[in-house]
């Protein structure tokens, strides 16, 4: 645990609304997942939603079969995985079912309201200005809000919805901390600090 991590999770434990960027490799998904799956196994939450929204990095593989939530499930396995890892692969498709965990395209989420939930956006860099106001004004009462991303790794041709709520929370001096991983924070492997570091210099 660094002091980034750390300062991480005192986040998470006290405030609604927690952004957390970084590149790969920082926990910041991971860590995002286990405090999640923590909420929900202590009933200190009676939801937990997952979104993402669907831009790939790089090319696509084509449209995937399924309803809408099988479709953007494997755009989510990194949090799913690792909040399966927490509670135990049974527990977590009991939740599942139950609707205790849910996973909700951005296409659908228009019209709703979050409460009594924990929120997780994951890959926030690729929303648009758009698609940020209409998650954010989606917040209800007793929500927490866990948003995550990497700026520099944005996959959109516009300019970056994550990029436009930094810019509001730091104009308007909103209550809400960022925690900002660096390349001397990626815990993920020795070989994965090395090539984000690789990368990085030759700014690619």
């Amino acid at each position: 645990m660094n002091d980034r991590q750390d300062a991480y999770l005192r986040a998470l434990a006290t405030r609604e609304q927690v952004v957390v960027m970084g590149p790969a490799g920082t926990g910041k998904t991971f860590i995002a997942a286990t405090h999640a799956a923590d909420r929900l196994r202590q009933r200190r939450v009676s939801r937990v939603i997952i979104t993402r929204p669907n831009v790939p990095a790089g090319r696509s593989l084509g449209f995937f079969p399924g309803t809408l939530e099988e479709k953007i499930a494997p755009w989510v396995a990194p949090l799913t995985e690792a909040m399966k890892e927490r509670m135990g692969a049974g527990a977590f498709e009991i939740a599942l079912k139950r609707g205790d965990i849910e996973i909700v395209p951005f296409e659908v989420m228009r019209g709703r309201s979050f409460k009594d939930c924990l929120v997780i956006l994951d890959e926030a860099q690729n929303t648009t200005t758009a698609e940020m106001k209409m998650f954010l004004t989606r917040i209800g009462d007793d929500c927490q809000v866990i948003i995550n991303g990497d700026i520099s790794q944005t996959d959109l041709k516009e300019s970056s919805g994550l990029r436009t709520m930094l810019d509001l929370i730091t104009m308007h001096d909103m209550p809400v901390p960022i925690i900002e991983f660096s390349l001397d924070d990626i815990v993920r492997s020795g070989i994965c600090a090395m090539w984000v570091k690789a990368f990085e210099k030759q700014n690619l």
